[in-house]
């Protein structure tokens, strides 16, 4: 429980867990394109401020470093360990080289999230940094049915892998990445322009643009055409706003109609597609719909900011 709670920072993984979002109908959410970037400054390298070990004649082995910032061999281990528990317990494969760049893209991100922190301000002195380490003893205390907190948190980094000073920085990272996190999802609007569409959908071309002359006749009811292809909501898909579809063909197309416009055949990975657009405009976003932009905004956010920025494996 503890990995989950704290340490064992995936920030891709962190995300779902936080903004996880119900599957859709044809038309389902997106997860990369991300409809409002987060604009940020070029990354630089600042050093954590509780992320200090003390110096020695040989320097502790790195795993990584991302601006400078290092990730040392020891918590990179720890993290591989996790996640291999994780697996197991979930009855899942992996192959080792999948589980190593897993860890990696991991730390990476959560590296870029962190410094994104520090760079917005976020600061976490030792005093709360050990508040949130007395509460994960109690709560890993409590957990296995002990009563020394301190013992059992310190049983539980012996059994992962983690020094104290190991321990504390995974931990810090964690705290400033979900931070930074939820600064990049908060910063997607609740109100956006949206639009309400529906579609007939056909498994061939030929039967699409049969189906789009007999839709572009004069007093032709649309609706009531489109529940002979799907009798039970009658291909409605919605209120939707930009970044929200899977197909980003539909989108191009579908935002650059107006009300009572229909669009023509657009073929796309799942079929031809017709789609009549009913109405648009500014509207709360649905929880769903802001759950798949902030997914997106997070994703936009860490492609930017890993362009941006010097990674170095070394393990």
């Amino acid at each position: 429980m503890l990995s989950r709670i704290a340490v064992f920072i995936l920030s891709l993984g962190l995300l779902a867990a936080a903004l996880s979002a119900c599957s859709g109908s044809t038309v389902t959410p997106a997860g990369g394109t991300d409809p409002s970037p987060v604009q940020s400054d070029a990354p630089s390298a600042t050093p954590f401020p509780v992320v200090s070990l003390t110096p020695t004649a040989t320097p502790e082995p790195m795993a990584l470093r991302v601006n400078g910032e290092g990730v040392s061999l020891a918590e990179f281990q720890a993290e591989l360990q996790q996640l291999q528990a994780a697996l197991t317990a979930q009855g899942r494969e992996l192959s080792p080289e999948e589980q190593r760049q897993q860890v990696t893209d991991a730390l990476v991100d959560s590296l870029l999230l962190a410094q994104g922190a520090l760079e917005k301000g976020f600061a976490l002195d030792d005093a709360a940094l050990q508040a949130e380490i007395d509460r994960l003893a109690g709560q890993t205390a409590l957990a296995q049915g002990q009563t020394d907190g301190e013992a059992a948190l310190r049983d539980w980094q012996a059994r992962h892998g983690y020094s104290e000073a190991s321990f504390r920085s995974a931990l810090w990272r964690s705290l400033a990445a979900a931070w930074q996190r939820d600064q990049i999802a908060e910063s997607v609007p609740s109100t956006v322009e949206q639009i309400h569409a529906r579609q007939i959908l056909t498994l061939d071309e030929a039967s699409a643009r049969a189906a789009l002359q007999e839709v572009q006749v004069p007093g032709v009811n649309f609706a009531a055409y489109a529940f002979r292809y799907d009798p039970q909501i009658g291909g409605d898909l919605g209120w939707f706003p930009r970044g929200y579809l899977t197909q980003p063909e539909l989108e191009a197309v579908v935002f650059a109609l107006q009300p009572g416009e229909i669009s023509g055949v657009i073929p796309s990975q799942v079929g031809y597609h017709i789609l009549q657009i009913i109405a648009r405009e500014q509207r709360p976003l649905s929880p769903d719909a802001r759950r798949a932009l902030q997914r997106a905004a997070l994703g936009a956010w860490l492609a930017q900011r890993r362009g941006a920025s010097e990674i170095e494996i070394i393990e």
